[in-house]
């Protein structure tokens, strides 16, 4: 996501820091080079225009101030502006006073939108909302038989009514269910067609005006580019959408619907869709992505993931016992695990200040490094991993045999793991600051 964005907009920023003072040409140059990184990302024309000219605006004649260079300033004034672009704050779940709070999920087919219905679902139940699905795609039994199975292996309930094809009537039923069940939102996962249409939109708003939903996400393709975009406008044409849900932006190294679709449609994007597992659905933070899109990193993002998924008490255990006793590799299997629930490592990296494409290319060369170190690791004694100094030649080959990785790949591991323990010494020593378990895993 952003990737060649992030990419381009960095080697600008970089010829630009090294000079003092940025004349009005320095300033024209840079952000001729932008206009053309934003309308090759296939962000809407208009919008790059209107986007530059407030850049421009407030950056012409800055100067050097409290040992601030132009430059750095200039990255702050495009990073204000990515923010307004993309819709200035975060907007959550519109939730209803009185339960359950409706949500209308439409889009197109092939959007992700039944998949998205189980991840939100999902989301919501994560932080203690009782939720429930209802499945109104009655044109396509394979869409009902989808949400069942998502629903069973989220343990979330489905409601669904093969006997008709009258979704308001199937929505209606479903939503006195969820009311004598108490749920708390209910999640309408509706059919979608190849392309708008008049028939699709008029079921959309019979269903609207029965069950008047408190929320009407449109679930979009965000690899479409300006196609989302102009999706959106007919949904809401028509609907009156309260919001989007952006899909499949692991794959889009653009991200010109991300960066389009607010300021076209002025709709907020609530969620993204990040991969495929049942977990990667991320609330849209602008000011969050903003930073991703400079290399500034999402730290907040990293660490509510963090938070989410590391075992906290065992976390504060690990990092007693490396205090009193020191790292071995039983410590470092251990969290080895807990990084390992965080997902994938580059997802991971993207969140980190600095971080680029290129650093992330060089990590997908081999996305296994962390199963590789688990299976040196697992292929040692107990006694070798509380104490690794007695790791001899003949004791290495036979961890090599038994992980299926070369000699050297062992030998690099153990060096690395002996750095390791240095810098937690002297972190430990330098002043008793707390040491995550997450900063134990760095095999490269």
């Amino acid at each position: 996501m952003f990737d060649e964005l992030q990419e381009r907009l960095g080697a600008t920023f970089a010829r630009l820091r090294g000079r003092g003072v940025l004349a009005e040409a320095d300033i024209k140059e840079g952000l001729r080079e932008i206009r053309r990184v934003l309308l090759e990302a296939d962000v809407n024309f208009q919008l790059s225009r209107e986007f530059l000219e407030r850049v421009e605006k407030r950056a012409v004649g800055i100067a050097q101030v409290s040992s601030v260079q132009p430059a750095q300033q200039l990255v702050k004034i495009v990073h204000d502006e990515l923010v307004a672009l993309l819709g200035e704050r975060r907007e959550g779940l519109r939730l209803s006073t009185v339960p359950p709070t409706v949500v209308m999920l439409v889009g197109l087919q092939g959007s992700g939108k039944t998949t998205t219905a189980a991840k939100l679902a999902y989301k919501l139940k994560g932080e203690g909302r009782q939720v429930r699905l209802v499945a109104l795609d009655v044109y396509r039994p394979a869409a009902i038989d989808q949400l069942e199975t998502l629903g069973r292996d989220l343990d979330v309930p489905v409601y669904s009514d093969r006997s008709t094809n009258d979704v308001a009537r199937i929505a209606l039923a479903g939503l006195d269910q969820s009311r004598r069940a108490r749920d708390r939102v209910v999640l309408l996962d509706t059919a979608g067609r190849l392309q708008v249409d008049d028939g699709m939109m008029a079921e959309l708003a019979r269903l609207k005006e029965a069950v008047r939903p408190d929320e009407i996400l449109l679930v979009a393709d965000g690899m479409t580019g300006q196609e989302a975009v102009k999706i959106a406008q007919g949904f809401d044409a028509r609907l009156g959408l309260t919001g989007v849900i952006l899909t499949k932006l692991d794959g889009d190294a653009r991200g010109g619907a991300a960066l389009s679709i607010y300021g076209v449609t002025r709709k907020p994007i609530k969620y993204i869709g990040t991969g495929e597992k049942p977990d990667a659905l991320e609330e849209f933070h602008p000011e969050r992505m903003a930073g991703r899109i400079l290399q500034q990193g999402d730290v907040l993002s990293l660490v509510e993931k963090a938070q989410a998924a590391m075992d906290a008490d065992a976390a504060k255990k690990l990092e007693k016992k490396v205090r009193r006793e020191g790292l071995d590799l039983e410590d470092f299997l251990a969290s080895m695990k807990q990084i390992q629930r965080l997902g994938p490592l580059e997802g991971v990296l993207k969140l980190l200040p600095g971080v680029n494409a290129r650093m992330l290319r060089q990590v997908n060369s081999d996305p296994n490094r962390l199963r590789h170190a688990e299976a040196i690791v697992l292929s040692m004694t107990p006694h070798e991993r509380k104490q690794p100094e007695i790791i001899n030649g003949s004791r290495r080959a036979r961890i090599a045999r038994g992980s299926g990785r070369s000699i050297s790949d062992v030998n690099r591991f153990l060096e690395q793991f002996r750095e390791m323990r240095k810098m937690m010494k002297k972190a430990s020593a330098a002043g008793g600051g707390r040491l995550p378990p997450g900063m134990f895993g760095g095999y490269r």
